[in-house]
């Protein structure tokens, strides 16, 4: 089994635990994700740095697992051609991403603080490095690539963090706060946080995908 984006490799533990007479594959794009991974691993996984819209594998794999991963891939046509090249005639995806109408609340009071002095010299141009997409473009774009048996839905999903300061800085923050300087992180964040208030409330839309690469 692949996991396609590992992160810090909690969910894939639990591949593990289900897999007891299995392998399973991890693979991340950040070699700071990769590093947890592999500590919270340990020899459970096979655990992988490596941009999954260019993945290549020797031996291809019976079943591949994502979640909240796709949409920081705006190529998706690339990566499912990739994904299908790895997967096993026969063998199955399953995967949740952020999906049309994700998190837009966020997206437009970010957008309005990224506008403001003095943050904006800094993001100006800055445009979102995510895609969400509707279910029937995921559905023609996985038929696309050669997948079967496509079935993709939005899912609605109302988030409240415990601490959500917290959340909003690992989470959503960190493609602004790498353009703006270390002197104006707190700043930022502070401006937004006043803007979303607090607790805060966050509009997920999951993009379920479930197919099957053809025997």
């Amino acid at each position: 089994m692949l996991d396609a984006g590992c992160g810090s490799g909690g969910l894939t533990r639990e591949l593990v635990e289900r897999l007891p007479h299995g392998r399973v594959i991890a693979v991340d794009d950040a070699p700071s994700m990769a590093e947890r991974s592999r500590a919270t691993l340990g020899s459970g996984a096979d655990v992988r740095l490596a941009d999954l819209a260019e993945l290549t594998l020797a031996e291809p794999v019976d079943a591949i697992f994502s979640n909240a991963v796709f949409h920081w891939i705006p190529d998706r046509e690339r990566l499912f051609a990739r994904l299908f090249a790895v997967l096993r005639p026969g063998g199955r995806l399953e995967a949740q991403c952020g999906g049309r109408g994700n998190n837009a609340r966020f997206g437009r009071v970010a957008a309005g603080v990224a506008a403001e002095k003095p943050f904006a010299s800094h993001l100006e141009g800055w445009s979102p490095p995510w895609r969400f997409d509707e279910p029937e473009v995921a559905a023609a774009t996985l038929r696309d690539a050669g997948f079967e048996a496509v079935e993709a839905w939005l899912e609605p999903r109302h988030v409240e963090p415990r601490d959500g300061r917290g959340f909003v800085r690992g989470s959503c923050l960190p493609h602004f706060l790498e353009r703006l300087p270390a002197e104006l992180h707190e700043p930022f964040l502070d401006r937004l946080m006043a803007e979303l208030g607090e607790p805060l409330h966050l509009d997920y839309v999951r993009l379920n995908l479930s197919v099957r690469r053809g025997s």
